[in-house]
């Protein structure tokens, strides 16, 4: 035998001797797999499990396909690199808070990540929450400094978060690959990479301690906006038991008798696919073969390279589309008639979000009463503090404020977080988790009916204190 071939044992070996009861060797879609310990005792971490193939290569622009294969156990300690996207600078004034790390980005991004107190546990059926990163469909990964999710798993919440294609990777639409595909569509790569994770969740979370059949999906901005998307496609089943849209909108009106586009998505196919195959037939792609073969600068940067030589500017589609397939028809449209996953909803906007999505949010609810399903709104309205210089770029409650609170991560950001900020925080992450478990925030936050339309705010008073006269009272409509 040759010493090459006595690898794989030898590190399954290793692997082995660090196996513990409370961490054990994981049989998934793939193989072997074992996590690490987190920093809370009990809670382990999985990080970089792949759930699909990398969608490189001939793969470019193609649904997810299974996961390959490895050898021995994979110590799941490294997170996965993102999707391709442009390097976080000064100029985002999200940097500062978020981005202030850029991970590797690449096309081969299939990865998810999972925080858990129960590995090797199928029988314990702890819920499960799988979160939607946000960034506007061309930015952002799973593992961002304000996902952590040990506490979440701390709490009895197995959590899940996952990265998928994005900008002109995940929601190209081209008439080439709208006719190579069977289901004669393009574009929504990047949902059907969200679709897939969701079902590597349903088929492999048992192993992690988590109930397959007590999924929960949530996302903000982009995430919300792709949670909006999986509870109105047909490809989603029964699998989502509970939804929670952060920042994300609500129901826009609907024209009575015409379908409306959905909220942030382009259409017709046939009109976006002639301009897109315009700029790719320009810079010599002109067969997906050439398409496929393009390097990954060529192909993110052909808008900016076609803008900068002709001096006509080009955007391309980054957005997902109604294309029949992963998606039959608008939110606002599937909200309306009745045809969303009929489960609980939690939704909800920051007091300083993008726009004013308050009343889209109202009829939202409106509509979920006339189910039967209830639906619990939210308003986040604490000012996150600023230190003496008022150095943070994002200011009051901004949009995506929430997210170091619900995720009870402040631990990760420089702002002057206060013992009183830790205390909303977990008053906020007990809700999202309570939620999680059986569709109820608690914590006297009632469900917004039309007796008692009335939103939970999350604030601290002026003497720092979580000011109960605030919550669940009904806001002031913006003018």
């Amino acid at each position: 035998m040759r010493i090459q071939s006595l690898l794989p044992a030898v590190l399954t070996a290793l692997a082995l001797v660090g196996c513990s009861p409370a961490n054990p060797v994981l049989e998934i879609e793939g193989g072997k797999i074992q996590g690490v310990e987190s920093t809370v005792d009990g809670v382990y971490i999985y990080k970089g499990i792949p759930f699909a193939a990398p969608p490189v290569g001939d793969l470019r622009w193609k649904e997810p396909q299974p996961v390959i294969p490895w050898e021995g156990v994979k110590v799941a300690d490294t997170f996965g690199p993102g999707s391709v996207q442009v390097n976080h600078d000064s100029s985002n004034p999200w940097t500062s808070e978020f981005y202030w790390e850029d991970p590797e980005f690449s096309e081969d991004c299939l990865y998810l990540n999972v925080w858990t107190p129960a590995p090797g546990k199928p029988g314990k059926k702890l819920p499960v929450a799988m979160w939607i990163h946000g960034g506007a469909y061309t930015g952002g990964w799973g593992y961002e400094p304000e996902f952590d999710g040990k506490v979440w798993a701390e709490k009895g919440v197995v959590l899940v978060t996952i990265n998928y294609r994005l900008g002109v990777f995940g929601f190209l639409v081209h008439p080439f690959l709208t006719t190579e595909s069977p289901h004669h569509v393009s574009g929504n790569y990047g949902l059907l990479d969200q679709i897939a994770a969701l079902k590597w969740v349903h088929a492999n979370i048992a192993a992690f301690g988590g109930d397959p059949d007590n999924i929960t999906i949530l996302g903000q901005s982009a995430g919300a906006g792709s949670v909006k998307a999986l509870v109105s496609s047909p490809l989603t089943g029964d699998l989502i038991k509970k939804a929670i849209i952060q920042s994300g909108g609500g129901v826009n009106r609907v024209p009575t008798g015409r379908t409306a586009q959905p909220q942030g998505a382009v259409s017709p196919l046939d009109f976006v696919g002639k301009a897109t195959k315009e700029l790719f037939d320009w810079a010599g792609y002109d067969t997906l073969e050439k398409m496929r073969a393009a390097s990954t600068e060529a192909v993110f940067t052909l808008a900016d390279r076609y803008a900068a030589e002709t001096g006509v500017p080009f955007r391309l589609s980054a957005r997902p589309v109604v294309d029949g397939y992963v998606s039959t028809e608008s939110f606002d449209e599937a909200a309306q008639e009745g045809r969303i996953k009929d489960i609980p909803y939690m939704i909800g906007y920051t007091r300083d979000d993008m726009g004013n999505p308050e009343e889209g949010i109202r009829r939202f609810c409106d509509l979920r009463n006339a189910a039967g399903q209830p639906v619990y709104a939210y308003q986040f309205a604490h000012a996150l503090p600023d230190d003496e210089s008022g150095s943070h770029d994002m200011k009051g409650a901004f949009h995506s404020s929430e997210l170091w609170f619900m995720f009870k991560s402040l631990e990760h950001s420089d702002r002057p977080f206060t013992q009183a900020d830790y205390d909303l925080a977990e008053h906020v992450v007990s809700c999202w988790t309570n939620f999680a478990k059986k569709g109820d925030p608690g914590l006297g936050w009632k469900a917004y009916t039309p007796e008692s339309p009335d939103f939970m705010v999350f604030d601290l008073s002026e003497d720092g204190a979580q000011d109960a006269s605030a919550m669940g009272k009904p806001l002031p409509r913006r003018q």
